[in-house]
């Protein structure tokens, strides 16, 4: 270990969730400030504000009063924001950066923003890994690679996690430290010195403590104190700590209130008790005191820390668990007991048995304090200023820098999702059709087409950001969706006048098969259960009857529906057959009307184009089907071909008077952004299911048809408003700002967003090919 004497104190920036902010992450990160202030040696003055700083997460619109050593915010969903943090750093005298992962406190898909900052920080940084997955998703194992592959040295808390890391993420395990969980220095105290603080004077306590949530399976170890009391009748089971703000959020209190209802109906009220508090560091010190058995009954077998845990081992106490990673490796060499996951019968036979044993509960209570004397926050500060010494020499060597050939994520940044405008055209029915500018027209009423696409944005808006405040306009348009079934006809209706009229008992097969498509994305990627349940009632409903249709375009937009639903329910046989005909259809007819010199489905190019060769691209990744995958790729390649400008190589948009006719010319206005981002979307989506970088240029090449790079040369995006000008026309651009053309920039806009984020990973996973 380090002499602290010797340690020069360097500047170090934290990025975490930080106090007064409720999680187990803030509590990690401000014990490890204050441990690393105490190493240094820094005072209540200057040198704490010149030594350690943090920058910190904050979730949703939530403004925390934090403290002098907070000296930036980072709003975690807004990827700017990661950019300017790394900004903020570089232009700073920091020496090192220590960053603390857990996928959730990030944002992007699987918290993959925070790479955006590490991509563009220019001083050495460690990252503490408080998850490490061993069977991840492949975004989450992505985003965990990139991570790594970005820091000079990563931090976990358990040998089993070197294993991992090593085995399943490839990362050299050299790059990889070994440095247990911090844990308060508290002395080998009786566990009857602070009972009387609790009212529980001559009863044995048990504990519990943390973050309440459903992972932690409190109502198993409620379970088994059924059987506890029968033996103990005098046992107290403490539950300390409040619910977890996420959960919270999005369930209120339900799970806390199924567990005193559990409590209530076992008549367990005498032995077990709750106290809904988020405790200080002092108060936590003599609940930990005052406990003869400490349980954590988590669920999870991946998870590979638990600050509890190893705050309950430091202090000496008696320990039963369930097997998960972290409790596997800590309470090893009888400090502590082990019972099945979900056990209730096997914790009370444990538990019963160190109750009744003082002599094997103080055996355990003695190796677990020896053990945990290397855990307390001293020893581990001191470990992390040797990591960070040595990352200052290694990382000149690690980050020679290189020029990146990407196309999307090394641009200058993208502009940031603003609702404003999709905001101002949505009222309480839905999406408005039209406006005069930017100002809604009320003459036209709404449409079924629009607000389908207005789910879509919204839904994608909620996946990329998971910020709740989309949920409203969200919840609008799938309301107006399902007001829109003619139940009686199995159609949904289209246009409806502002009175809340609608004007015909069917719509047009494109609507229907565009309810379908924005339906199945809902399924796919839904915000709460509440949505999920209704959308898959209503694609119910819909799903038999685009097997009547004539229109191609209706079976393209029902396919991508279809597809996007099987993603989330792939057994569903019926939903298959359905998209397996429909893609029949679909390729039957390009086979009957394409040639060499005409390579498409019909003999005329009108709107949306892109979307039929996008879904025989989906469908035919999904059922394997390669003729019909090559012909949606090939056909995507002639219509971008036919679209390309030949004085300068720009978009091109068939134009809506004339379109183009096989044989003849294609008509130059009015040109749609509906169109544009047709061909965004299906250029994303042949990149997600080849990997090939080129459709992410071509993507890339379709978007910027928004910001000038068309026939006009103008730009279409209004950057103070959020809105869409409607079109090119021959003169320049349509200067209103109608619901079709917003929500048309919006799935572009967004779509690049998310294909930005992959192009990130893509480039690692080339990296780790090539070592």
């Amino acid at each position: 270990m380090y002499n602290a004497k010797i340690l020069r104190p360097i500047k170090i920036s934290f990025i975490s969730t930080y106090p007064p902010r409720q999680c187990g992450i803030a509590t990690f990160c401000a014990d490890l400030h204050n441990s690393m202030k105490a190493l240094y040696g820094s005072r209540e003055s200057d040198d704490e504000q010149k030594n350690l700083e943090v920058i910190a997460l904050n979730n949703g619109n939530n403004a925390y009063n934090y403290g002098r050593e907070v000296t930036f915010h980072i709003r975690e969903q807004q990827r700017s924001d990661y950019q300017r943090a790394a900004d903020f750093i570089n232009h700073s005298p920091v020496d090192a950066v220590l960053v603390q992962h857990e996928y959730g406190i990030f944002g992007g898909e699987d918290g993959s923003y925070i790479n955006y900052l590490l991509a563009n920080l220019r001083k050495p940084a460690i990252t503490t890994l408080h998850t490490v997955l061993e069977e991840p998703s492949p975004g989450q194992k992505q985003t965990m690679m990139r991570i790594c592959e970005q820091s000079v040295s990563v931090v976990v808390m358990a040998q089993a996690a070197v294993d991992i890391l090593t085995r399943v993420y490839r990362i050299p395990a050299d790059k990889i430290l070994m440095i247990p969980h911090g844990s308060p220095d508290v002395p080998f105290l009786d566990s009857s010195y602070y009972k009387d603080q609790f009212q529980a004077e001559g009863r044995k306590v048990l504990l519990t403590f943390g973050l309440l949530s459903p992972s932690k399976g409190l109502e198993y170890a409620i379970s088994a104190m059924e059987k506890v009391v029968e033996i103990h009748p005098d046992a107290l089971y403490i539950i300390l700590g409040a619910t977890h703000p996420e959960v919270k959020r999005r369930h209120g209190e339900e799970y806390r209130h199924s567990l005193e209802k559990m409590v209530h109906d076992k008549g367990l009220e005498r032995n077990v008790t709750f106290y809904n508090q988020y405790v200080s560091l002092e108060r936590l010190v003599q609940f930990l005191v005052a406990t003869d058995v400490y349980i954590t009954p988590y669920l999870s077998r991946e998870q590979i820390a638990s600050g509890t845990l190893a705050y309950a081992l430091a202090c000496g106490k008696a320990i039963v668990s369930t097997p998960y990673i972290y409790a596997e490796e800590l309470l090893a060499e009888g400090r502590g007991s082990l019972v099945p996951f979900r056990d209730s019968e096997a914790l009370a036979e444990t538990v019963i048995e160190l109750l009744e044993d003082e002599a094997l509960r103080n055996r355990m209570r003695k190796t677990s304090y020896q053990y945990g004397r290397q855990m307390i926050w001293k020893e581990v500060a001191r470990s992390y200023a040797a990591a960070f010494e040595q990352a200052r020499f290694s990382f000149s060597e690690m980050f020679s820098q290189t020029v990146q050939g990407a196309d999307v994520t090394d641009r200058a940044i993208l502009p940031e999702v603003n609702l404003n405008h999709l905001q101002v055209m949505t009222d309480h029915t839905g999406l408005l059709q039209h406006s005069v500018f930017s100002v809604p027209d009320r003459n036209h009423g709404y449409c079924t087409d629009d607000n389908a696409r207005g789910l879509i944005a919204a839904v994608m808006n909620w996946r990329l950001f998971k910020d709740e405040t989309i949920n409203p306009l969200l919840k609008t348009y799938l309301a107006f969706l399902y007001h829109a079934l003619n139940e009686k006809r199995g159609r949904v209706r289209n246009f409806m006048s502002y009175d809340h009229r609608w004007l015909e008992e069917s719509g047009s097969e494109d609507s229907h098969g565009r309810t379908l498509w924005a339906l199945g994305y809902t399924i796919a990627h839904p915000p709460d259960d509440a949505v999920l349940g209704l959308a898959t009632r209503l694609f119910k409903e819909l799903i038999n009857t685009p097997l009547t249709f004539i229109s191609p375009r209706a079976w393209a937009f029902s396919i991508i529906g279809l597809y996007n639903y099987l993603r989330r329910f792939v057994g569903d046989a019926r939903v298959r057959q359905i998209l397996t005909d429909l893609s029949k259809k679909l390729l039957q007819l390009f086979v009957k009307n394409a040639a060499e010199e005409w390579y498409w489905f019909e003999d005329v190019l009108t709107y949306d184009n892109a979307r039929i060769p996008q879904a025989l691209i989906v469908a035919g990744s999904y059922l394997e089907h390669e003729e019909m995958f090559a012909t949606g790729l090939n056909s995507l390649q002639w219509l971008i071909n036919v679209q390309t400008s030949p004085e300068d190589g720009h978009l091109s948009l068939v134009g809506n008077e004339g379109w183009f006719k096989r044989g003849g010319e294609k008509a130059r206005f009015d040109q749609q952004p509906v169109d544009a981002a047709a061909l965004v979307d299906a250029c994303y989506q042949a990149f997600v299911l080849t990997g090939e970088d080129s459709w992410l240029r071509k993507m890339e090449w379709a978007f910027n048809w928004f910001f000038g790079s068309n026939d006009v040369h103008q730009q279409l995006y209004d950057f103070f408003s959020g809105g869409c000008f409607d079109g090119l026309q021959p003169g320049g651009i349509n200067q209103n700002q109608g619901g079709e053309s917003v929500v048309s920039l919006l799935l572009a806009l967004q779509r690049v967003h998310l294909a930005a984020h992959r192009d990130l990973f893509q480039q690692q996973q080339l990296k780790l090919t090539k070592l």
